[in-house]
């Protein structure tokens, strides 16, 4: 699983439009990316979303992405979703800047297992088996698609080019094809139903929104200098290019490389031209403290915050960088990582941080009850144990903090007793 704000505030406002045309709540409906090559896009219970990294950087617009989640969506309004043996959207999840922190976490904390959770969430997702829907259940999903984008004013044209790159593969690919195009088989018939109504609407040369647009371009860019070598991100983005979304790919490339005599001077022209941008002060941020230059990092994390006070992966890394700073913001950094916990309850790296804040704090009986915290979320239920009964020495019995300790040992034990069950 793969988590970033930047992303996840782009995929919201593609669904936004869609979602309220179509008679869901917006808010009821989670979204999230799975680091993963191949095309596909699917819904579990829950109302949670899911789009492969691949879906979205094999697409050519923002009206192929949306198109997709329009039809993902009808999944969801009838009830067609995926039922798999894990919820798939828990605290496995990670932030894409936090891939790169994540040896460093573990050498300068001296956690080398915070280091490798963090970048072990990075590999390929298991994601259970897959639901194969019917005709009839597709041409559903694609009649709700094509409601929902007549009602919120936009052309159906994204959904039609994308089934034609999908059907060109499947035609290719017969023997290897996508997850996507074997859990969601194009025919002609769907073809057609869709063109149809591209002839009847109003909205079918209505061109993509400018600035979903802007933001699409900005979530590729991103995606690729990520998840892509240097020298292609150099490639698709070359020097000459001086659009926003090149300037921000080089930066990254650059930045995965440690060159930061290159990346510094173009996230410092881009901050200058968009000083109210929280995601260029973001990654300012993260390259000052994948140096260890904790200061400058607090300060970069402190302007993206003044944009995105609620940014719970800019709260955590800030937080970050204050833990380890030699001077003294435990109080400061405990005060932001409640925060962060507060919008995000299950981010075990937040847990770890405050362990480590209160620690520093002389708060050993918080800093035990914090790291029970994270132990019970990453299946640790040995130092679940170790952790909780450490706390109780320490803490005032009969506090909210105590009966959470109480809650959090149950859980443990539960846990540990089904996996005993499992393997007789």
């Amino acid at each position: 699983m793969l988590s970033d704000t930047e992303i996840g505030m782009t995929l919201a406002a593609f669904g936004k439009p869609i979602f309220t045309a179509g008679g869901l709540d917006p808010n009821l409906i989670q979204i999230h990316m799975v680091v993963d090559d191949s095309i596909n896009a699917f819904a579990t219970r829950g109302n949670n979303m899911f789009f492969h990294t691949g879906l979205l950087l094999k697409s050519s617009n923002s009206s192929q992405v949306i198109g997709v989640m329009a039809h993902e969506a009808g999944h969801i309004a009838a009830g067609h979703t995926i039922v798999t043996t894990k919820d798939m959207a828990g605290p496995n999840t990670i932030s894409l800047l936090s891939t790169l922190l994540g040896v460093a976490a573990g050498v300068v904390s001296g956690k080398p297992d915070l280091g490798m959770a963090i970048m072990m969430g990075g590999q390929r997702a298991a994601l259970g088996q897959y639901l194969t829907f019917s005709r009839g259940v597709e041409s559903q999903a694609d009649q709700f698609a094509l409601k929902a984008l007549q009602g919120s004013h936009q052309s159906a044209k994204g959904l039609y080019d994308f089934f034609g790159k999908l059907q060109e593969e499947q035609a290719m690919y017969v023997a290897k094809m996508d997850p996507y195009l074997s859990s969601h088989p194009i025919n002609r018939e769907r073809m057609d139903t869709v063109l149809a109504a591209m002839n009847a609407s109003p909205y079918t040369n209505q061109p993509p929104d400018p600035e979903l647009e802007r933001q699409y371009r900005r979530m590729v860019a991103k995606l690729y200098a990520f998840l892509k070598p240097q020298v292609a991100t150099l490639q698709r983005y070359p020097e000459k290019d001086t659009s926003v979304e090149a300037r921000y790919a080089r930066v990254i490339a650059y930045y995965r490389r440690s060159q930061f005599d290159k990346a510094m001077p173009l996230v410092d022209g881009l901050i200058a031209e968009m000083p109210k941008d929280a995601f260029f002060w973001q990654i300012k941020g993260d390259m000052w403290l994948s140096r260890s230059k904790t200061e400058p990092a607090i300060e970069a994390y402190r302007e993206a915050l003044k944009v995105l006070p609620n940014a719970t992966e800019i709260i955590v890394a800030m937080a970050h960088a204050m833990v380890e700073s030699r001077d003294d913001h435990s109080k400061e950094a405990q005060s932001a990582l409640k925060h962060a916990l507060a919008l995000s309850p299950e981010n075990p790296e937040a847990w770890d941080l405050l362990a480590t804040a209160y620690n520093r704090d002389n708060n050993l009986g918080m800093s035990a009850y914090a790291a029970s915290e994270r132990a019970i979320l990453t299946g640790q239920f040995g130092d679940v144990a170790r952790y909780s009964n450490q706390a109780e020495k320490l803490l005032e019995k009969d506090t909210p903090t105590w009966y959470r300790l109480q809650d959090i040992k149950v859980s443990a034990q539960n846990a540990l007793r089904e996996m005993k069950d499992r393997r007789r």
